[in-house]
C-alpha cells in the first residue's frame, strides 16, 4: 500500500522533505518507523510522536490510516 509520511519542525531538516509517499508492505507503524529509520538514520535519534486520522497513536497499532504524520516534541506555555 502507498503510505503518505507527513513530516514537521527538525523531523523535516533530517529527512529533506515535509511529506512524502512511500509503498509499505507491514501491518504496524512501528514497522514503518523501522523503514523511516533505514532511510533516514538520525530520525532514530530524535523524539517525535506519531499520528493517524488526527488522533496521536502508539507505535504499535495497526495502520488504519494512508497517511501518517510524525510530530515533534510541542513546547507549550
Amino acid at each position: 500500500m502507498k503510505i503518505k509520511i507527513k513530516y514537521f519542525g527538525m523531523l523535516t531538516d533530517i529527512t529533506s522533505c515535509e511529506e512524502e509517499i512511500i509503498d509499505f508492505s507491514g501491518v504496524l507503524i512501528l514497522e514503518l518507523l523501522e523503514v523511516l529509520f533505514i532511510k533516514y538514520p538520525n530520525l532514530k535519534n530524535k523524539k517525535f510522536q506519531v499520528a493517524q486520522n488526527n488522533e496521536l497513536v502508539p507505535v504499535n497499532i495497526k495502520i488504519s490510516s494512508q497517511e501518517i504524520v510524525l510530530l515533534p516534541p510541542f513546547s507549550g506555555g
